[in-house]
């Protein structure tokens, strides 16, 4: 019996096709294209077998993989690496007959059988060195196994330690100090209506240098379950922040914004994501972080602001984090930024014919006046 696949195919401008998963249970709820964390919820699908990429970067491969598979590996390494010089040693001293004969003048000190070579070549290659089994100079193709053995030992575990270096200052646990706030807010600043979040480092390293970029991600299907995704960039007042404080990010809705025409009541009808991102090098490593954040429709708070978490000590600017999502309530025209440019435009006119307003536009629209 066929079953019915669950997955969309998604055809991107850039590059490809690739599936998104669709949770269990969860049929009339739209898939997110990246969650809060930074996590984009894509799978690429591959032709079965095709591993090509991931051995070509074998060193990023062993980075991404999880802590659990990547000792596993490791562990397999060492162990098989065991075996197979043990077998080698094991068949010089089959072939030099130290195996039959115990008088004879062996290739390697007490290794007579398996158990000897495999000990012999864990001790080799791990440098322990017991004391009851050695090389010997009666064997010329032994010493230089030997030989070919410490050097794949030294190889093995310059690999092995890099890996877990890199692995431990993977940027991503950097990223995870430094974050968006949980919300955006859209409020008056210099009468221009504006879409804000922050950003800030919760460790408190103090980047000085550092870029954010934002964009509008729309899904629009199509036939046979297909979905295009649009990506339109938002232009950012301070893309280049200073992170020594918390610093809050601004979009005006202006003409250009993708947000013009959008009001707190369109807001609840639309279905898009503002994908937003921070770029910038680590100061105690100088690697490249990226944080990434991703908010919808419903985490826009209109006619809000943040409240203030900087505040001016004796010796030192003092920062609340606890206030870092904070918002707090602010008089706001509820209407879309286009409406509000063209009732500025016929008040600075000193038009008397007010546009026809219902509910609480009456209400901002007086507050504009005051303004």
């Amino acid at each position: 019996m066929s079953t019915q696949r669950e997955d969309q195919i998604i055809d991107t401008y850039y590059t490809s096709v690739h599936t998104l998963g669709r949770k269990k249970g969860k049929e009339g709820k739209r898939l997110r294209y990246m969650q809060k964390d930074g996590r984009f919820l894509v799978a690429f699908q591959k032709p079965p077998g095709d591993w090509g990429p991931y051995l070509i970067d074998i060193f990023t491969t062993l980075i991404e993989i999880r802590w659990r598979m990547m000792l596993l590996v490791f562990s397999l390494s060492y162990i098989l690496s065991w075996i197979f010089f043990g077998l080698c040693y094991w068949l010089i001293a089959y072939i030099h007959g130290d195996t039959q004969s115990v008088d004879n003048n062996p290739c390697v000190e007490n290794v007579r059988g398996f158990t000897g070579a495999f000990l012999f070549s864990m001790e080799t290659q791990a440098t322990i060195g017991y004391g009851n089994r050695g090389m010997t100079e009666n064997c010329i193709g032994a010493i230089i196994v030997v030989t070919i053995h410490d050097v794949f030992s030294c190889l093995l575990d310059t690999i092995v330690i890099g890996i877990v270096v890199a692995k431990m200052a993977s940027a991503r646990k950097r990223a995870q100090t430094v974050g968006f706030s949980s919300c955006t807010v859209v409020n008056l600043r210099n009468r221009v209506l504006c879409l804000s979040w922050r950003l800030g480092d919760f460790r408190g390293n103090h980047i000085l240098d550092g870029e954010i970029r934002a964009h509008l991600v729309r899904y629009v299907k199509q036939k046979m379950g297909s979905v295009v995704m649009l990506h339109q960039d938002l232009d950012l007042e301070n893309p280049h922040v200073v992170l020594a404080t918390p610093t809050t990010i601004i979009h005006k809705l202006t003409p250009g914004s993708p947000l013009y025409r959008m009001g707190p009541d369109d807001l609840q009808e639309e279905n898009f994501e503002l994908v937003v991102s921070f770029t910038y090098n680590g100061d105690s490593t100088g690697m490249l972080h990226q944080t990434r954040m991703c908010y919808t429709p419903a985490d826009i708070r209109w006619g809000q602001r943040f409240q203030n978490i900087l505040k001016e000590g004796k010796r030192h600017y003092k920062v609340d984090y606890a206030l870092f999502n904070e918002t707090t309530w602010v008089s706001v025209p509820m209407l879309c930024a286009e409406a509000y440019d063209r009732q500025r435009r016929h008040a600075n006119e000193g038009n008397s014919f007010l546009p026809s307003l219902t509910g609480n536009e009456h209400i901002y629209w007086l507050l504009l006046f005051a303004s």
